[in-house]
């Protein structure tokens, strides 16, 4: 049997002693499909006495993350610090220039110096694996590099925050408001440190962006990606898709137009029959297209100590064997500078508001759509007791830009109470 992989981990959180764990209760089996020993030499985090509940007395310690990149007995890097700047983008730079291949789990961190680091690891020769920082154990990331690598990508979407669907579907099985779900969702520590990351859509429009290199041979631009939050998405809102056959996920879509490179993460209503409408809790779903295999979905388990250490393992797997790959797919001098598209396919709409009841409220309403470019569909006045009448209004398709115009002209309407409601309905 060849040499041992030698490994040293950065960041010993839940990933970092879910990885330990494998490696230590897995080492035979590990063995034998790398075709070699994988073993951990060192580590480093801030607290050396810090219980984890895993034995790392036999291990080299460093305070330091860049001297652990440059010891003789690293092979690999595994870098499970997180933040997009800072000692995981010295640790990775360094790791890189000193020979070593790295593994990663850090979205932030790529979806800001992807391309970058990408180039560096190939002017080193050196591979950088990126599998655990896009929906957790789904390996979403190999299934693009490589099964699906003879195959045109049409379209990429999903469901790629844990938290904004266990929100949602929470919202919906227990009848309860965002608030409440939201207040419930931190107490049980799925929100990170800074909420806005999840329920902001910025911790999955990270994910999106990395699977959009891949899938079109682009640069990543996160910076394109449109995001909108759930914030704004109430329990009527879910309650009145679900009447329509509709569930309301926040979903990413990326397609390449003639119009560029479209990438979105907003809520949008899915039909209730497709995998995505079906997905609970906090699982994550994504969906490929291709122009050979047509559609394919991959649900698994999108965050988590047992998830996000499978995946750094399989890319630790890659690199035992053998197997380097650029880290996007193709090498990155190769990768386009797409331009974003600037206004996104046309889809229908669901808008939902609150008129002054008063007589030629609704008729106001419906000319400004009109002249705005947008149709209606349906329409839904709902009975009410006051002065105040909701209504709920489902549009042919339009162009975000026709419905943004609309939205700014009903602010100035005079019949609008508070500000409404628009929710892009996705053909899947």
């Amino acid at each position: 049997m060849s040499s041992p992989l030698r490994l040293g981990i950065a960041g010993l959180g839940t990933v970092g002693v879910g990885v330990v764990r494998i490696v230590q209760s897995h080492a035979t089996m590990l063995a034998l499909r790398a075709g070699r020993p994988i073993r951990i030499t060192a580590v480093c985090a801030n607290s050396r006495k810090k219980k984890r509940g895993i034995d790392i007395s036999d291990y080299a310690w460093e305070y330091d993350p860049v001297a652990l990149a440059r010891r003789d007995d690293v092979d690999v890097v595994i870098e499970l610090m997180g933040g997009e700047n800072g000692a995981a983008k010295a640790l990775v730079e360094a790791a890189l220039k000193n020979g070593k291949d790295v593994v990663t789990a850090n979205k932030a961190l790529l979806a800001h110096h992807g391309h970058a680091l990408a180039a560096l690891a190939e002017n080193h020769q050196r591979s950088l694996r990126f599998e655990a920082a896009v929906a957790g154990g789904i390996p979403v990331i190999k299934a693009l590099t490589e099964g699906l690598a003879g195959n045109r990508i049409q379209r990429v979407m999903g469901v790629m925050n844990g938290t904004c669907n266990y929100i949602l579907t929470r919202m919906e099985s227990a009848g309860l408001p965002y608030d409440t779900v939201f207040e419930e969702a931190g107490k049980l520590g799925f929100l990170e440190a800074d909420p806005n990351l999840d329920v902001g859509g910025i911790d999955a429009g990270h994910k999106l962006s990395l699977l959009s290199a891949i899938a079109f041979g682009t640069k990543v631009d996160f910076d394109s990606v449109v995001l909108q939050g759930i914030g704004a998405v109430s329990i009527d809102d879910i309650k009145l898709a679900r009447d329509m056959g509709y569930a309301i996920k926040l979903l990413g879509v990326a397609q390449m137009t003639g119009r560029g490179l479209e990438q979105r993460m907003t809520p949008c209503l899915v039909p209730e029959t497709h995998p995505l409408g079906q997905l609970q809790g906090g699982t994550n779903m994504v969906v490929i297209e291709g122009d050979a295999v047509g559609q394919i979905v991959l649900r698994g388990a999108g965050a988590g100590e047992g998830p996000t250490a499978s995946a750094v393992l399989g890319d630790v797997m890659d690199i035992a064997r053998g197997l380097r790959l650029p880290t996007f797919g193709q090498p990155a001098d190769t990768l386009a500078e797409a331009p974003a598209a600037v206004v996104s396919t046309g889809a229908p709409w669901y808008l939902r508001m609150v008129l002054l009841d008063k007589p030629g409220a609704l008729a106001k309403i419906a000319t400004i759509l009109g002249d705005s470019g947008v149709s209606i569909d349906r329409l839904r006045q709902y009975q009410h007791e006051d002065a105040h009448a909701p209504v709920l209004i489902v549009t042919h398709k339009a162009s975000s830009d026709d419905i943004a115009l609309a939205l700014e002209r009903f602010a100035d309407s005079g019949v609008m109470v508070g500000a409404p409601v628009a929710l892009r309905i996705e053909e899947v």
